[in-house]
């Protein structure tokens, strides 16, 4: 068995249980060994949190750029990676399976395809029909490939404006018996709406947390019965809020408080070669 059938098995086995765990959410190299040292098992890709690295909005990224940071992250460290694929880049079956193709020869142990189109910029999703189609397209891809791939299947209606918890369900089943390996439906903020969802279908959840007001932990969402907890664009938007008080705090006051915050240099220095 090579160190990539290691990896990648160990990434499906990750969600065998018990309990959840958490698969951080890096936007460059730089923090995805920050993550590795603090002995993380898994990362995944934020595709927001790259392109605001890049001075964009999400969605604004093209597939050949995301596939060179996709490979920017699977290189850094040597831990399995998940990547957020967006819509798969395009809006047919094959856009979505060519996008896992690419993911894989990337390096990449799993990867997710959204039922959006061009996520919230939209506000719209594809018809359960296609959205179905697309995930049988994208997860033929997955079986075909060398190693073992871990498909996600992301129902976007929380996020597009379409908090429909019986349609986000009906969503997920149907992305089940296309044969998705892990169901994710962002955006879920109550205790109520993620157990509803655990408790409807028979594969591994993955739920996003870093949302404001939600305060749910690794150990309750656990006992609900969700596997896999990622966090989005959250690090990226902590690491900005930070950014942001400092450089208003000099703008404003002119004062230099932020930096008692900052992590030291010598610190820092440790994580990098």
């Amino acid at each position: 068995m090579t160190d990539s059938d290691k990896c990648h098995l160990t990434f499906r086995q990750l969600h065998d249980g018990p309990g959840a765990f958490i698969i951080p959410n890096p936007y460059d190299i730089g923090t995805a060994r920050i993550l590795a040292a603090l002995g993380f098992k898994a990362l995944a890709t934020t595709s927001a949190g790259y392109a605001f690295g890049r001075g964009r909005k999400d969605n604004n990224i093209g597939r050949d750029e995301m596939m060179a940071h996709v490979r920017e992250i699977v290189t850094a460290t040597a831990l399995p990676v998940s990547a957020d694929l967006e819509n798969g880049f395009g809006n047919k079956p094959e856009d979505a399976a060519d996008t896992i193709r690419q993911g894989i020869a990337a390096g990449l142990a799993g990867g997710s395809i959204e039922d959006s189109i061009n996520g919230m910029q939209t506000g719209a999703q594809y018809d359960i029909g296609l959205a179905k189609d697309r995930i049988v397209a994208a997860i033929e891809a997955a079986r075909n490939a060398p190693d073992d791939f871990v498909l996600t299947a992301r129902a976007e209606n929380y996020l597009v404006g379409n908090p429909d918890l019986g349609d986000t369900i009906r969503r997920l089943q149907a992305y089940q018996e296309a044969g998705a390996d892990v169901l994710y439906a962002p955006g879920l903020r109550s205790r109520q709406d993620i157990e509803a969802v655990v408790s409807s279908v028979d594969r591994p959840v993955n739920v996003v947390m870093g949302l404001q007001g939600v305060q749910l932990d690794l150990e309750t969402l656990s006992a609900i019965g969700v596997r896999r907890i990622s966090v989005g664009s959250a690090l990226s938007r902590a690491a900005l809020g930070a950014f942001l008080r400092a450089a208003r705090e000099m703008q404003g006051a002119g004062t230099f408080g932020f930096a008692e915050a900052a992590v030291p240099y010598p610190e820092i220095s440790t994580y990098f070669d």
